[in-house]
């Protein structure tokens, strides 16, 4: 069983266009197919369809070999926190 704050990281992590799924895999050791069933059992529907709908999009990198070789960054200055599920507010 995982606790809450690595599936808030997990969940921050999966929402992060430049984090792929390989380095959640070697952080958390779960496969894409383990993020998605997190994603589906932790999110909304309609959060989730809209994530997964981002990551098909081609905007989100969260493949390494779709990556663009000059991102050496895996998360935007700008990106908003996420914390017990919750984008927050500036």
């Amino acid at each position: 069983m995982m606790e809450q704050k690595d599936i808030d990281r997990i969940i921050e992590m999966a929402w992060e266009d430049r984090t792929s799924f390989e380095a959640i895999n070697i952080q958390f050791s779960l496969t894409e197919a383990d993020v998605v069933s997190l994603m589906r059992k932790e999110l909304k529907r309609s959060s989730f369809n809209l994530w997964r709908r981002r990551v098909h999009s081609g905007i989100s990198q969260k493949h390494a070999h779709k990556r663009n070789t000059e991102i050496s960054r895996f998360k935007c200055s700008r990106q908003k926190n996420i914390s017990m599920n919750k984008i927050s507010k500036r």
